[in-house]
């Protein structure tokens, strides 16, 4: 009897490390992609692929996961989302989906305690887990009111929220006129009230970003590693990494870690970020991910293998801890290349400190020795999505009343 196999929600570089991870297990694995992230589809251990609306209504995403399990007979197939739109998905229609599915998704209501950064920044509080300064508005009186030490960050508080404050993750804020025109604009999007925040910028880049990444069962850790982002997308606060290491375990961060996914109750593939604050010392906590993440191939590579882990915790089998293996990296080249580039010529960064990251062992985001393809695609994928983007630009512009 064959083992079950995963189906696996997004085609980019996360689903790409799922497929390996668990392909190279001989589990069968489906992945389910968009017209631009695909990159997942072209690996050898990817054994059927079907297309995935990004833009469909929850009502079609459920609807459609229904018919594949049924009309495909994937019925107890371990189901992996791999976007904060997806996981949320899955997260809502929990009861209906673990019908058909293994799900490794929090139902809705430890979902969204990771997902809202409100009730993320709420209970840590409660916990007694430092968090950056933040301020909660819901008015254009309120921000006026509001006496600031700038710069400042203007951010949403959902990851699943598509507009053009989370296209770039945050909007850096540098005066209080500049406050003013930010918010009036993100008024003007289809955000629920409330759903906006100004919060204070922790000082320091990448290298005090810190993670502590983990297989959990039911807010149990069962396999972890942390790591150090050093490089990111915009530096100073990305919206992803780039350039990863793994770090010897600091206690204060597993121990805050692993106190708040038990406080959650979060099943799954879970991230927990942190910055470490130079001024003081202290982690604050920045965002708990809940769903698959960017850099998950480290693991891999670390001996802590996140996908495979997560398979067999789902299907009720042992995890055995590992220890991860120290001072692993891992680099997205086709961002962290452009991201480097600008840091060397502000000075911030010699190129002799750029290669010296690059020594092994280091893991890529898209090119293995064992599966080509998807690096081969690459540059191909990204120069049809940039041309799309462009002509979709041109078209809006066009398309606007004079």
């Amino acid at each position: 009897m064959s083992e079950p196999g995963v189906l696996v929600i997004g085609g980019d570089y996360r689903g790409l490390t799922i497929a390996r991870s668990l392909g190279r297990c001989q589990i069968p694995v489906w992945v389910a992609h968009t017209a631009d992230d695909r990159i997942a589809t072209y690996s050898r251990y990817t054994t059927r692929t079907v297309p995935w609306d990004h833009d469909r209504s929850e009502a079609e995403g459920l609807a459609d996961l229904v018919r594949l399990a049924t009309e495909h007979s994937l019925e107890g197939w371990v189901l992996i989302p791999t976007s904060d739109k997806q996981a949320e998905l899955v997260s809502h229609h929990h009861t209906e989906l673990a019908r058909y599915y293994t799900l490794v998704t929090s139902p809705s209501e430890r979902y969204e305690l990771a997902q809202d950064k409100r009730r993320t920044y709420e209970r840590a509080e409660v916990l007694g887990i430092a968090i950056p300064r933040t301020w909660k508005v819901s008015t254009m009186a309120e921000v006026e009111a509001l006496d600031l030490e700038y710069p400042v960050l203007l951010k949403v508080e959902s990851g699943v929220i598509d507009n053009p404050i989370t296209d770039k993750k945050v909007w850096q804020i540098d005066d209080r006129e500049q406050l003013l025109a930010r918010y009036a604009e993100a008024l003007t999007f289809p955000l629920p009230d409330g759903l906006v925040m100004i919060q204070e910028i922790i000082p320091g880049g990448g290298a005090c970003q810190l993670s502590f990444a983990a297989t959990c069962l039911d807010g149990r850790v069962l396999a972890w590693l942390t790591a150090r982002r050093t490089r990111q997308i915009p530096m100073d606060y990305g919206r992803s990494s780039t350039f990863v290491e793994t770090i010897e375990p600091p206690a204060d961060l597993v121990e805050q870690s692993t106190r708040t996914i038990a406080d959650f109750g979060l099943t799954g593939l879970v991230e927990v970020e942190f910055k470490r604050d130079p001024r003081d010392g202290q982690l604050k906590l920045l965002d708990v991910n809940a769903r698959a993440w960017g850099w998950m191939a480290i693991g891999t590579a670390a001996g802590v293998d996140f996908p495979y882990l997560t398979w067999r915790a789902a299907l009720g089998r042992h995890v055995e801890p590992v220890p991860a293996r120290v001072g692993v990296r891992w680099v997205r080249l086709t961002t962290d290349v452009p991201t480097s580039v600008k840091e060397i010529l502000a000075g911030r960064m010699t190129l002799g400190a750029y290669l010296r990251t690059m020594r092994p062992p280091l893991e890529g985001s898209i090119a293995a020795k064992d599966d080509m393809r998807p690096a081969l695609m690459e540059v191909p994928i990204l120069a049809m999505r940039m041309t799309k983007r462009a002509v979709d630009r041109t078209r809006n512009k066009t398309t606007q009343p004079a």
